[in-house]
């Protein structure tokens, strides 16, 4: 259910946790625990669903799961801009932002994809 499509979502996601758990150790020796820890919930999230997804029980479970996801992702961008604006930290935040922009422009065309591949209740696709 949806593998060709979520091998590349899947890989990106774990390696986007992996650099947000060094990040959040980063954030951690600056003193900032309040965003930091928002920011790291949201962040491993992100891969979690995405791997929740690879065990879906139907096409509408794993849109949920896929969805999730992409809530996380959003989330995770939240999180990153507002300590990027706020300068609570003293390095740039660009590569994960920007990191953060195509997991969310992934997630968005696969729950496009899985929500268009769902039958109407008539039978028909959306």
């Amino acid at each position: 259910m949806g593998y060709e499509m979520s091998n590349v979502v899947r890989e990106k996601s774990f390696r986007f946790a992996v650099e947000s758990v060094q990040l959040y150790k980063e954030l951690i020796k600056q003193n900032e625990y309040v965003l930091s820890k928002q920011f790291l919930r949201s962040a491993t999230s992100i891969g979690a669903n995405v791997e929740e997804a690879q065990s879906a029980e139907s096409k509408k479970d794993f849109l949920s799961k896929m969805s999730i996801s992409l809530k996380e992702a959003r989330e995770t961008r939240y999180w990153l801009l507002l300590m990027h604006e706020s300068k609570l930290i003293a390095f740039d935040l660009q590569t994960y932002l920007q990191k953060s922009e195509e997991l969310i422009k992934l997630l968005t065309s696969i729950t496009k994809s899985a929500k268009a591949s769902i039958p109407n209740k008539k039978g028909t696709e959306q």
